[in-house]
């Protein structure tokens, strides 16, 4: 593996595990506005909300707003802290972080909410920046969040960078913006899903993928 200096961390399914916190929030809207669950909750956990509620549920644009205002109305207070930290997470950061590596997160999760749960689970220490999406829906898209971290943090050789995450969203939004990806097999993602969308690089566990990072 050559060698990576700035690594793009995912936050759902990579660094912790937020499904409870998203199935409840995403179930009570598809509830209140009287459409069915699907049947593979799965597929919900990785794509911006707006791609999931319209591809997966069949709704319109305006049930679409409908349905984002009711699950953030329950996330913001409760659904984002029904979550927790994968084990192994905090000494892998640490073990890169001591390494030379400059950490930095970006998820398709509004900025706003990703900053909360960082500062939550004590993770903000490891990050020198963390980027998301706006809740206006703009940066929805992990290559609109890769741009902008990267633009953010003057990072200009692309050939240094590598985003880790745990969804083909992740692989083919790193591929987009012209960075290779890291697939990893503790989150959503299965090795078959990361496999087939193109991942560089596929790690089974936290230890495994500092010990590939690091060499």
């Amino acid at each position: 593996m050559p060698r990576y200096d700035t690594l793009l961390f995912d936050l759902d399914g990579t660094l912790t595990d937020s499904t409870e916190g998203i199935l409840k929030c995403f179930e009570n809207a598809l509830t209140e506005l009287g459409f069915e669950v699907p049947e593979d909750t799965n597929i919900i956990l990785g794509p911006p909300l707006r791609q999931s509620f319209s591809e997966f549920c069949g709704m319109n644009e305006q049930q679409v707003d409908e349905a984002i205002n009711i699950f953030r109305k329950r996330y913001s207070t409760v659904g984002l802290f029904e979550n927790h930290v994968y084990d192994g997470i905090p000494e892998m950061l640490e073990k890169l972080k001591n390494g030379g590596k400059r950490l930095m997160v970006a998820t398709s999760k509004p900025q706003v909410y990703a900053v909360r749960i960082f500062e939550k689970f004590n993770l903000s220490r490891y990050f020198e920046f963390v980027g998301g999406a706006e809740l206006d829906g703009s940066r929805d898209y992990k290559h609109d969040v890769i741009d902008y971290v990267l633009t953010q943090t003057g990072i200009t050789d692309r050939s240094t960078v590598l985003m880790i995450g745990d969804r083909k969203q992740d692989v083919f939004g790193a591929h987009k913006t012209g960075i290779k990806c890291m697939g990893i097999l503790w989150g959503y993602g299965s090795v078959e899903e990361l496999t087939q969308s193109g991942a560089d690089y596929i790690a089974k566990a936290p230890e495994e993928a500092a010990e590939m990072l690091l060499k």
